[in-house]
């Protein structure tokens, strides 16, 4: 596949507004029948039964040949979306009672052949406290840190789909705690870098909190980004963190031989059910499939299916409905169909980059791992040149927005566009070493209280917030008002207590 040219100007309207459709899987006929929906991320809520439980809820996976140690290929996958850094005091967990698995198929027939399998567990130092710390965080075993979370990693190998082997490769190894604040967490990075852990023969395993790597502007429902186009190429996602689980492992660990080096890779998440077993509730392979491929009749479905399935949404993929959308609503011409175009790049991997031989047709992020990691990584990878970027695999930098849109649009059939949602990189910069995923927003960001620094006390910013404005800097007013508010509250109690006891006898 060759480069292709590209103006800088794009289409103008046009094109921001179709980025627009593609991020937001607009549902619509035409803006007149515009309606409030369900936002959706790549797979962040991308589906009714899902959207209602976060925890379970796979966001994103990534799986690229690593830039730092390119013998090992690193899997990075995402859940829990939308987490509001300040949202204590429980916080994110990962859920106890869930199965978080990275599967790999490395000889193309739909089947998985190796699982890595993470189950988590969460300790409570002190019950009768409601802070997730007593005091600010050093370390991961800090006495300070009151709710912790640990992992068990185990590799399941599988012959036609039947358990052959189970390893424990990692158990009881720290999670990185949401990041509540400065205060609490002076040094995140210290968190982060206790967090990643070695196995063995050379494997990396990391969990934790990270800040969400997807970039896109996602504000399609409000009328069309504000109905003039005054709220496009904002990162939706700014400020927004979600749980990752990253793990780089050395190469030939995954590929079935030095011959055949492309694997397909998806996540899945199985929830604990009333009988004691485990249910599918969660999938995510390529980006924006179940989100602007898939109706909202078979989202569900497709979260409880299994690749070697797929043949029954390949309709979805050869009929797609957002090329007909953007025709409809903004003339742009839809490519002639079937779109057997976007069943390579979804189902099947492109030929002579990622395609395995005799290959069944299955929705998997597919991976050449033979490729080498490019010395200057274009953003729109293949369409730019770039063989190892998306859609062979998915790197953090890649704006899989913009390829896959452009994709569907038929640029590999010859309608070339740029197409794309004005939103070209992630608002925090990734780290150059395994996890690679950038550190997260922190609790305690935004605006100081009056007349403090970022190197003031703690309790003297609590004590300027409290400070009316304008006040001079005795404390006496606030101590006083204090102490006042304080015999109120013991007044309002007692009289509470002696209202409660006459009315003991009340039939009412």
């Amino acid at each position: 596949m060759t480069a292709i040219s590209r103006s800088g100007a794009g289409r103008g309207v046009a094109a921001l507004v179709c980025g627009a459709l593609a991020a937001g899987g607009l549902a619509a006929a035409g803006v007149a029948a515009l309606q409030p929906g369900e936002a959706a991320a790549s797979s962040h809520r991308e589906a009714p039964l899902i959207s209602g439980t976060p925890q379970y809820d796979t966001t994103d996976l990534y799986a690229f040949v690593s830039p730092d140690r390119p013998d090992t290929t690193t899997i990075i996958a995402d859940w829990i979306p939308f987490e509001e850094p300040a949202g204590g005091p429980n916080f994110f967990p990962f859920a106890e009672d869930a199965q978080y698995d990275l599967r790999v198929d490395n000889d193309g027939d739909a089947r998985e052949d190796l699982v890595f399998r993470y189950t988590f567990r969460t300790h409570v130092k002190n019950e009768k406290t409601f802070l997730h710390n007593t005091g600010p965080v050093d370390s991961l075993d800090d006495p300070d840190l009151n709710v912790t979370q640990t992992y068990t990693l185990e590799l399941i190998r599988l012959e036609n789909l039947r358990a052959v082997s189970r390893t424990k490769i990692a158990d009881r190894v720290p999670v990185a705690p949401s990041n509540v604040g400065k205060a609490s967490m002076p040094d995140y990075a210290k968190l982060r870098r206790q967090a990643v852990h070695q196995l063995a023969g050379g494997a990396r395993t990391f969990a934790g909190q990270a800040d969400d790597p997807f970039f896109l502007d996602l504000r399609v429902f409000d009328l069309l980004y504000g109905g003039n186009l005054s709220e496009v190429g904002n990162d939706t996602l700014k400020g927004y963190n979600v749980n990752s689980i990253a793990l780089q492992v050395p190469t030939h660990m995954i590929t079935e031989s030095a011959h055949q080096p492309v694997v397909g890779i998806w996540t899945t998440t199985q929830r604990r059910t009333a009988k004691g077993g485990f249910t599918q509730v969660s999938r995510l392979g390529n980006p924006l499939v179940n989100e602007v491929v898939n109706p909202r009749q078979d989202k569900d479905v497709f979260n409880a299916s299994t690749p070697r399935d797929d043949a029954r949404f390949l309709k979805n993929v050869t009929h797609p409905e957002l090329p007909k959308l953007i025709e409809a609503i903004y003339g742009i011409e839809a490519p002639a169909e079937p779109r057997n175009d976007l069943v390579d790049v979804f189902l099947k991997g492109v030929e002579d980059l990622n395609q395995p031989p005799h290959v069944t047709p299955a929705e998997q992020l597919r991976l050449n791992t033979s490729i080498k990691p490019a010395k200057r990584p274009e953003r729109l990878g293949v369409l730019d040149g770039d063989t190892a970027g998306f859609p062979n695999g998915r790197r953090l930098t890649d704006d899989v927005i913009d390829v896959a849109l452009q994709v569907v649009e038929g640029e590999l059939v010859g309608a070339e566009n740029d197409l794309g949602d004005a939103v070209d990189a992630n608002d925090r910069e990734f780290e150059k070493a395994f996890p690679y995923v950038a550190l997260p927003t922190e609790g305690s960001r935004g605006p100081l209280a009056q007349g403090t620094s970022g190197d003031a006390d703690v309790r003297s910013q609590l004590g300027d917030a409290l400070r009316p404005a304008g006040s001079a800097g005795d404390d006496t007013p606030l101590i006083a008002a204090s102490a006042g508010a304080g015999a109120v509250g013991v007044l309002l109690i007692g009289a509470g207590l002696a209202w409660w006891r006459r009315s003991r006898g009340r039939a009412y």
